[in-house]
């Protein structure tokens, strides 16, 4: 049995995104608020401090930080004066800064560097695509064997 489902929750147009729907929707647009908020105050800070330091919320009228270590924490309390200011000049009502020391999250991995083909890969490369009978994977393979690193170019034998 089938229920009808009121026009105003049908959705003609395929799925939503995520970010679209209801809670996730409040969720996302605070998370957004709050690492714009983060990159504000945290520019307002001297270089080596600004990296060791993240704004983590705005809860009532107090800012939130995390430090890497209680000597950044320190630090950053310190320029509490400063980071009010500047919290105040961008429309965040805060009166008070806490710092709390908590290992900030690992920088994003780098992709992996591919390593590349050796000289003796590409020569069996070379091998394989001579013994395939398909014109377009024969060339495939002779394309992938020509990228091959050439250390050594008279050390390289073509069958």
């Amino acid at each position: 049995m089938q229920r009808d489902v009121p026009a105003s929750h049908r959705s003609g147009h395929g799925p939503q995104p995520i970010t679209e729907v209801g809670p996730v929707a409040a969720l996302a647009r605070k998370a957004g608020k709050l690492e714009a908020l983060d990159r504000a105050l945290r520019q307002t800070l001297p270089s080596p401090l600004r990296e060791q330091v993240r704004f983590a919320n705005l809860r009532d009228d107090r800012l939130v930080f995390l430090a890497s270590s209680p000597a950044w924490a320190s630090r950053l309390r310190l320029q509490q004066t400063q980071i009010l200011a500047a919290a105040r000049a961008i429309g965040a009502n805060a009166s008070s800064v806490t710092v709390k020391v908590a290992p900030l999250p690992p920088p994003d991995p780098q992709p992996e560097q591919s390593k590349p083909l050796s000289p003796a890969a590409a020569l069996h490369l070379k091998v394989a695509a001579g013994s395939i009978h398909d014109p377009e994977l024969r060339a495939m393979f002779l394309a992938l064997a020509s990228i091959a690193e050439t250390t050594d170019s008279s050390s390289s034998v073509t069958p």
